[in-house]
């Protein structure tokens, strides 16, 4: 049987590796599915609901696997759709390939159906390479500088056929002036620092008093380096959102999150440090790191790009976290305690004043206290997603991790709607492991829901069950309702804010899934240890009290009189608003002070 273009592109697709894709078919990308299907299990295809959905899974499962994720669409609207979930990828700097159809070559340029200009529409987000096909003997050179300029740059690529390429038989380029003859594989390179610049960076080091230590997504897989570079230079340690799980959260000297979704101790750390060590991190609000000048800093990234963005530092270093850590730690002088033990009691003094937010009164339901009772309960060996918005806020601060634990979302594009393909995608990278997701109702009304039917379709091929969904139902977009009122000065606009009361645990049954719904404090508790003991995926759903609010850990006199402003003009909830911000704001503005 003559060999297709599409049979080649997935014969080439496993050669590099590639065991699965996610997607949503077309008659536009026909001739690549009929050669999947020829393939047998060479590739797994993972039907998604919605094309975007199937992005973010190829962006998470990068992510969950260290592999390259890919998406497959066909022409046109699917294309299009794919958009979201690409960006995803390119904020996170994640290798993630793009596989779209395209309308015949003989209709391009006739406002044929479908027909959209797909290289200029990806000429932002696969910015390295995105390219169409126009031959076959063309394929080979497109899919193996595809793959390899995604998994070198850490970023996104596409590649776009014509449908009537996809069923031509394939050539391999000819011998001839004008043809490419490529080859696959790809391994990344060791990448340190020299000599001279790591002495550098250590002597800044080893200069300073006071040092804090901020990791992000890049320090994933140097745990132990990062806790010994720590340990040597007595400092403490802030997280940004995709760094969660770089350190545990039981080292008594990791303040935790930092920024809006931060804590109190990361921005004293940060307020209070002489010195500076930046790993692997592209956290982006310069308000929550040392005022500029205020101390000498040091940053380690892959990136040359992501070098001296957020504060300019005094050395640059490029190179892989794990090698460069290892090969700076010989020339750091070991530092006396008299900061970190500041640092320590800090964090002691928080993680109390959480334990106490999180079981204040609430109508119904305190939304910090469904992460809260969730953390004691983690098995060990949990995947953690969470959405955007405000139950990102209790996914930061409540939930302690521990070592083993993974956990992401989206990070530098900070998208509703990934919590739930995230989930997903972490199922197909460990199959064997529980996955938890945090979902807020707006996201989950926005597309999450429809997922939970892929979730019904595919669940009894993982071999852990355990998969749990926990939606925050409180009515409203919350986290965009408190900016308005704390970042604006303006009330909650209920045409744009307030959202329908959808029984998504019933839904969940719906679709032979477990539902679970919860609306006293009390029953959150054994909720918890029902939906972890279960024998199917589960939906958890908690009625919480949209008025406690997801502040940021240190108010400015600007939001403060802002959030006043707001009390003014008159805000629908004002007398949740007066009673939350006295539960919850005053012991931030107030240090020491309880929640009562």
């Amino acid at each position: 049987m003559t060999q297709t273009v599409g049979d080649f592109v997935v014969s080439r697709l496993h050669v590099w590796g590639v065991r699965r894709m996610f997607g949503y078919p077309g008659d536009g990308i026909n001739g690549v599915f009929g050669a999947l299907n020829r393939a047998g299990d060479k590739i797994e295809f993972i039907q998604a609901r919605h094309e975007e959905m199937a992005a973010f899974m190829a962006s998470a499962y990068a992510k969950f696997s260290g592999e390259l994720g890919v998406c497959i669409a066909t022409s046109g609207p699917g294309a299009a759709h794919l958009v979201t979930g690409m960006y995803d990828a390119r904020a996170d700097h994640q290798p993630l390939l793009a596989i779209v159809g395209q309308q015949a070559r003989g209709a391009l340029g006739g406002h044929y159906q479908q027909e959209v200009d797909l290289a200029a529409l990806f000429k932002d987000v696969a910015g390295d390479f995105a390219h169409q096909a126009s031959t076959p003997a063309q394929v080979r050179h497109l899919i193996d500088r595809a793959v390899r300029i995604a998994l070198a740059n850490r970023t996104v690529t596409a590649l776009i056929l014509p449908n009537d390429l996809q069923e031509m038989a394939y050539e391999e380029p000819a011998r001839a002036h004008g043809t490419v003859h490529s080859g696959f594989g790809y391994r990344a390179p060791k990448i340190v620092p020299y000599q001279e610049d790591l002495q550098a960076a250590a002597d800044v080091l080893n200069a300073g008093e006071k040092v804090a230590i901020l990791v992000g997504a890049g320090a994933l897989g140097a745990t132990d380096e990062v806790i010994a570079i720590a340990d040597r230079l007595g400092a403490g340690a802030a997280k940004a959102l995709l760094g969660k799980a770089v350190l545990p959260d039981d080292l008594p000297w990791v303040t935790g999150s930092i920024g809006l979704l931060g804590t109190e101790p990361s921005w004293d750390l940060m307020r209070d440090c002489d010195t500076l060590l930046m790993i692997g991190s592209g956290f982006p609000y310069a308000e929550f790191l040392p005022e500029e000048g205020q101390a000498k800093a040091v940053q380690i990234d892959i990136q040359p790009g992501m070098l001296s963005l957020r504060y300019p530092m005094d050395v640059n270093l490029v190179g892989d976290a794990k090698e460069t850590l290892n090969a700076l730690l010989p020339l750091l002088e070991q530092k006396d305690g008299k900061w970190r033990n500041r640092i320590e009691k800090n964090v002691a003094a928080w993680w109390k004043l959480l334990e106490e937010r999180a079981h204040a009164e609430a109508n119904p339901v305190n939304p910090q206290l469904v992460a809260w009772e969730l953390s004691s309960r983690l098995p060990d060996n949990v995947i953690l997603t969470s959405d955007s918005g405000s139950c990102a806020n209790w996914y930061a601060r409540d939930i302690k991790i521990r070592p083993g634990i993974m956990a992401s979302l989206s990070g530098g594009l900070a998208s509703m709607g990934a919590a739930v393909p995230y989930a997903i995608a972490a199922k197909y990278a460990h199959p064997d492991r529980p996955v938890i997701g945090l979902v807020g109702d707006g996201a989950m009304q926005m597309n999450n829901m429809a997922e939970l039917i892929t979730v019904s379709k595919y669940w009894r091929d993982w071999a852990d069950h355990r998969f749990i969904i926990c939606v925050f139902n409180n009515e409203d977009l919350n986290q965009v309702t408190w900016e308005q009122r704390v970042m604006e000065g303006d009330p909650k606009f209920e045409a744009s804010q307030g959202i329908p009361n959808v029984p998504y645990h019933r839904f969940a049954e719906l679709i032979g899934l477990k539902g679970l719904f919860v609306d006293r404090p009390e029953n959150l508790g054994h909720a918890w240890d029902e939906a972890l003991a279960s024998d199917r995926p589960v939906l958890l759903e908690v009625k919480t009290d949209p008025e406690v609010p997801p502040m940021p850990p240190h108010l400015t006199f600007e939001q403060v009189k802002n959030l006043t402003s707001t009390l003014i003009k008159g805000d629908p909830n004002e007398g949740g608003i007066i009673r939350g911000t006295v539960r919850q704001v005053l012991s931030s503005v107030l240090p020491g002070k309880s929640d009562g």
